[in-house]
């Protein structure tokens, strides 16, 4: 048996020996008690999220209590707890089912592993074009030498600096004229995307050089997000590898495009200077429908009737990520990822603590997404950048259309966390060596 499936075979067993055992402990020192202490916790849970979504979709008064509700319903549930002198009993119970939950997602780790994107030699760039924002990230240009370590490995360095905004793609498009046969940007993710537009169209491999606030599409390429100094390995020991871009209303974007209650929250004036309290007093406007335009969308057969906030993404999220804010395990996949929210009232609120089985949740992956709304123009924010567009905005992927060169070595992409599938966890601890053998995980 290979080492890959002994341990995927263990950690399954082991899964389902702490889940036993969960259910033994609440068995053997509550008795009949049981269902009452998960009745118990499951009213707290439903009761905390419906307060949270009052907390979010009320003011003033309203949102004050709905804050205390919030704090009040965990609390009442550890008082039922310790009144009955149970409390231990279900922390230990609560800490077998994190290590059986633990446990299984590993064994299922291992077993829908998908297979890394494939890479190939780089060639040697012999004029590499590289720009840079000084003021991204926080200054990381300068705070990491940026510039200096580029110039050392022989690439030419451009400063977006400058009393005003600079057109960043007419600025890589003269690079290539002036025979440039490598583009990088060292930058957020909307000027990545920009610079890797005129990439793809002039067929040249581009580097990406994480030097903005998060990076999201450097996090999803492996890279090395703490010390974006050491992409420019690449330059000299570098694979090259083929990822998707997509396109909505025409404009790149290497991440994702939002629709609704985030587009229009980072339209605000105020957000850059107050991200919370901006969102904060934006929010009840936007849940109950009093702002912004109505929404409908098509994806592949998937039509979203009025949904508050809609995500469409260059490959689709990890399964548990509603907010495109986690990990992408492929970005060479040609499809787009697209996730509608639909919360219209406390039981909605309630039900998105199932995940991806919550009622006011649906995702679906396509080619092509069409957003329209009841308005002309509506907030749209691609890749982070706030935007207004004319509808009805056409996204689109284009599949394995950049070439990216990144360095041999890096810390590499975490895998997204995949769903609890108990009747997968019982058929992987239950095999046996040869079907295992026979059958091997794909």
């Amino acid at each position: 048996m290979e080492p890959t499936v002994r341990r995927q075979q263990w950690l399954a067993r082991a899964s389902l020996a702490a889940a036993a055992a969960a259910v033994l402990v609440l068995g053997v020192f509550a008795g009949i008690r049981t269902f009452a202490l998960v009745g118990v916790g499951l009213l707290g849970l439903a009761v905390t999220a419906a307060a949270v979504w009052w907390a979010l979709s009320r003011r003033g008064v309203l949102r004050v209590l709905a804050v205390l509700l919030a704090l009040a319903a965990p609390a009442w549930v550890l008082l039922k707890y310790t009144e009955a002198h149970l409390a231990w009993v279900v922390a230990l119970a609560a800490g077998l089912w994190l290590a059986a939950v633990g446990a299984g997602r590993a064994a299922l780790v291992l077993h829908d592993r998908p297979a890394p994107m494939p890479e190939r030699p780089a060639p040697r760039a012999r004029h590499p074009v590289l720009i840079m924002n000084p003021r991204s990230g926080g200054g990381k240009v300068d705070r990491f030498g940026l510039r200096e370590k580029a110039g050392a490995l022989g690439a030419e360095v451009l400063l977006l600096e400058g009393p005003g905004e600079t057109d960043v793609a007419e600025l890589a498009r003269k690079a290539a004229a002036g025979g440039a046969d490598l583009l990088g940007v060292a930058g957020g993710d909307g000027t990545q995307a920009l610079v890797a537009d005129v990439a793809a169209a002039l067929g040249l491999p581009f580097l990406v050089i994480p030097a903005g606030t998060r990076n999201h599409f450097a996090l999803d390429l492996g890279l090395d997000r703490d010390d974006p100094s050491k992409a420019l390995d690449a330059l000299h020991d570098g694979v090259e590898i083929s990822v998707d871009l997509g396109r909505a209303a025409g404009r790149p974007f290497v991440n994702n495009v939002s629709f609704g209650a985030y587009a229009e929250v980072v339209q605000s004036p105020s957000y850059r200077d107050g991200k919370s309290r901006t969102t904060l007093d934006l929010l009840p406007d936007l849940l109950m429908g009093h702002r912004g335009g109505r929404l409908t969308a098509r994806a592949g057969e998937q039509v979203f009737h009025a949904p508050q906030a809609l995500l469409v993404s260059n490959n689709p999220y990890g399964t548990g990520d509603i907010a495109g804010l986690g990990r992408r395990a492929r970005l060479d996949g040609g499809v787009l990822g697209c996730v509608g929210v639909e919360v219209s009232s406390a039981a909605h609120a309630a039900g998105l603590v199932r995940g991806r089985w919550a009622a006011g949740l649906t995702r679906v992956t396509a080619t092509h997404v069409v957003v329209d709304a009841d308005e002309e123009r509506i907030a749209v924010g691609v890749d982070g950048e706030a935007l207004r567009l004319r509808v009805p905005v056409h996204c689109e992927v284009r599949p394995r259309a950049l070439r990216v060169v990144v360095p041999r070595r890096r810390p590499g992409v975490r895998l997204a966390r995949p769903p609890m599938n108990w009747r997968l966890i019982v058929r992987l601890g239950l095999a046996s060596a040869r079907s295992q053998h026979a059958t091997p995980p794909h």
